[in-house]
């Protein structure tokens, strides 16, 4: 059973991986901002979150998806590359971008799990259930 766990997470991260390389390829850097990882880590988030709303747990597809596919999607090394990389010529730049970072992919996630929570029915106003 091990195996088998560890076989899912090796081709799920395969496969967020490839696209995290895809993206890096259609996405330039502007202005010296590394555009797709912001793009990568964001979208990364907002899965992220959806899929432990609807996914709660460590089900197989959880780790295939979430420990797999968006592990190797996202990515903390190149987040702080790009950051690095900006500080030496424009470091309040490297500061937004990486503040902006850990800003819009914490809102992503909570939208993601906002979003993937199953929603109540609601009550007709003066009703009871």
């Amino acid at each position: 059973m091990t195996f088998r766990r560890l076989l899912l997470v090796f081709v799920g991260g395969s496969i967020g991986t490839a696209a995290r390389l895809a993206i890096g390829l259609l996405l330039p850097d502007v202005g010296g901002v590394p555009l797709a990882t912001i793009v990568v880590n964001v979208l990364g988030s907002l899965l992220i979150g959806l899929l432990a709303a609807r996914l709660p747990g460590a089900t197989e597809l959880r780790l295939l998806l979430g420990t797999g596919v968006l592990g190797g999607f996202t990515t903390y090394s190149a987040f702080m590359t790009g950051t690095v990389a900006l500080w030496g010529d424009a470091p309040v730049l490297a500061f937004a971008y990486a503040a902006g970072s850990l800003v819009l992919g914490l809102a992503a996630a909570a939208a993601g799990l906002r979003l993937g929570r199953p929603r109540r029915p609601t009550l007709p106003a003066g009703g009871s259930a």
